[in-house]
């Protein structure tokens, strides 16, 4: 008998007592694992599904502006030094950034004026495909543009050129054909109409030319700033701008899912904690007089000691590998509940399990410390006042 058997013969003694322990803590320890797997999907997710409100990075050509005014009188300003942007080259150096896996979609805008009949009107040109990942609360009333010539209107703008889904007018003289209205978004979306981007640069005269790039960054994996920095070094030629204020919102949102998960998986292990500390020192009341016989045969403070921590630690290792194993399962059960599995990239990681199997085992050893220090406490002479 030595300090390694004498706790595998305790469990088997009482086993019903053991495995509820194991139980409980394994449940606890499933729970964590679960949760943990599920809040990344959901923070992955729910941050890709929030680039479909704007873009949060902005990439415009570098201008300098002259106040003119002359005897008193403001007379404006005036844009110096104006260029467009090549659409290509933008789009090839944005794709090999550092953190180009942070970039969710680049989406180029070429802004001009033209004529619709005898009216002045605002026409943008761009890329639907993206255009729609990056505006996903757009709702249509009609459909999206499927030839050259088809443009998609505004609210606003369709209201007063009097246009609808099907309609027909002129732009700088050129027919085109409204294949769908926006709906009202409330943003300056509602005052323009809409051209494919290849359309706008031949009808506007400017080939592979760009006004200006929206950027949707991933940005809870990193700070903005570094997104913003790499491509300010890519290209030096630039005015890039993070709008902030739509930055914090969606790190906000993403990291309170992440803070709520975490708050609950603290919750959850002090409970199996407490468990564990409170089932051991139940163990340590009922065991004075087995503990005080291994004091007077000759058994050490710290031999006692590490037969009530070397529990702990079977507990810990066998809760924590089942946990795992459990949590890895249930979080793939919650994810296709959520309709989320074939989106999250979980993978049964070896490694993962064993760092988890140690740090429960920690938390284990942690819990039974108090009980165990007891237990190494007992003097021979309790157990003989007691037999």
């Amino acid at each position: 008998m030595n300090i390694l058997t004498i706790p595998l013969r305790n469990t088997r003694r009482k086993w019903v007592k053991t495995l509820l322990l194991l139980l409980v803590f394994t449940l606890g320890v499933t729970s964590i694992v679960s949760l943990n797997y599920v809040s990344r999907a959901v923070g992955g997710s729910l941050e890709k599904k929030l680039t479909a409100f704007g873009a949060n990075i902005l990439i415009m050509p570098k201008s300098e502006k002259l106040t003119v005014s002359y005897g008193g009188f403001a007379l404006g300003d005036m844009a110096l030094g104006v260029h467009d942007l090549n659409e290509a080259e933008v789009a090839d150096k944005v794709a090999h950034i550092g953190l180009k896996e942070r970039i969710s979609v680049v989406a180029p805008k070429l802004v001009a004026m033209a004529k619709a009949g005898d009216t002045a009107v605002g026409v943008v040109g761009v890329r639907f495909d993206r255009e729609k990942v990056l505006k996903g609360y757009w709702a249509v009333d009609g459909a999206y543009p499927t030839t050259d010539n088809g443009v998609l209107a505004g609210s606003k703008a369709a209201a007063s050129l009097g246009l609808g889904p099907g309609s027909e007018l002129t732009l700088n003289g050129t027919p085109v054909r409204v294949a769908g209205v926006l709906k009202p978004t409330g943003s300056d979306d509602d005052s323009v109409l809409f051209a494919g981007m290849d359309f706008a640069q031949a009808h506007f005269g400017k080939p592979g030319h760009v006004s200006f790039v929206e950027v949707a960054a991933l940005c809870s994996g990193c700070p903005i700033d570094e997104i913003v920095g790499q491509l300010r070094t890519v290209l030096p030629g630039t005015d890039i701008q993070a709008l902030q204020s739509i930055v914090k919102q969606r790190m906000y949102s993403v990291d309170f899912v992440k803070r709520l998960i975490l708050t609950v998986s603290l919750v959850i292990l002090l409970i199996a904690c407490c468990m564990v500390g409170v089932t051991m020192l139940a163990s340590v009341n009922e065991r004075i007089k087995e503990i005080g016989l291994m004091r007077s045969l000759g058994f050490s403070r710290g031999g006692v000691f590490a037969i009530f921590c070397f529990e702990a630690v079977l507990i810990g290792l066998v809760a924590g590998a089942a946990g795992y194993a459990g949590g890895y399962a249930l979080s793939l059960k919650v994810l296709a509940l959520l309709d989320m599995a074939k989106d999250a990239a979980l993978s049964f990681n070896p490694a993962h399990m064993a760092l988890t199997g140690l740090f429960i085992v920690g938390v284990s050893v942690l819990a039974a410390f108090i009980p165990a220090w007891k237990a190494a406490s007992v003097e021979p002479s309790e157990a003989l006042i007691a037999l």
